[in-house]
């Protein structure tokens, strides 16, 4: 089995997915060998992917024990949405800003194909992801700070993962739709206090979600 770094960068979209997905679950146990028999490549560049998600803190990378997928419990949540608001927000305020006719289309077109694209509340498809994603970057996109987008990205990363928690789990049906067509339309209007109130709230209800969740699942295994 010859390793490259295509097969490299093919194992960790394909486990980096999973793991956004749920369908490798919080605090579960990644046995290299069970990996790499599944992804048809050698134990070394699964170990290099894991080693390439523990950076993004996806991955925990526990010293004579392996690798495990990081937990989520309640006071991450909240810590997380907190500094998420904080960071979103002045994204937010500074595309708003600064953006152009450009980034006003390029918010237009996000909202429609993710509109356009199929979503299953309760099996939620990597199709439905990237559209989520390229959406709220979108919002953001005219931001003039590289160093916040980064850290941006960063937390919407982690805000994902423990999205597809709740979205899996939770009996609340939300009207996503809706949520971000009205988020959209606040931030085309250059409404910057519309803008950061609607964002404030589509990003608390998803805590709120999770947070739920995760009592739920606390008592079903209790």
């Amino acid at each position: 089995m010859t390793d490259s770094p295509s097969r490299t960068v093919s194992a960790y979209r394909h486990i980096r997915s999973n793991i956004l997905a749920g369908r490798l679950e919080p605090d579960r146990k990644l046995r290299i060998q069970e990996l790499s028999a599944s992804l048809g490549v050698s134990p070394s560049v699964v170990r290099e992917a894991l080693s390439k998600l523990s950076a993004e803190t996806l991955v925990v990378a526990e010293p004579q024990r392996g690798f495990r997928v990081a937990p989520i419990n309640a006071a991450d949540v909240k810590d997380l949405t907190e500094v998420r608001i904080d960071i979103e927000l002045k994204c937010l305020r500074r595309a708003m800003s600064e953006g152009d006719v450009g980034w006003e289309s390029a918010i237009v077109a996000a909202n429609h194909a993710l509109s356009r694209t199929s979503h299953d509340l309760y099996d939620v498809t990597d199709e439905w992801t990237d559209a989520h994603a390229k959406f709220h970057y979108a919002l953001v996109a005219a931001c003039d700070s590289p160093w916040l987008l980064r850290i941006r990205e960063q937390l919407f990363l982690q805000g994902e993962r423990y999205r597809r928690i709740n979205i899996r789990m939770s009996d609340d049906d939300r009207d996503l739709r809706a949520e971000h067509t009205r988020l959209a339309e606040a931030v085309l209007s250059r409404d910057v206090a519309l803008a950061t109130e609607r964002m404030t709230e589509h990003l608390r209800l998803t805590e709120t979600l999770t947070l739920q969740s995760l009592r739920s699942l606390q008592a079903a295994v209790a």
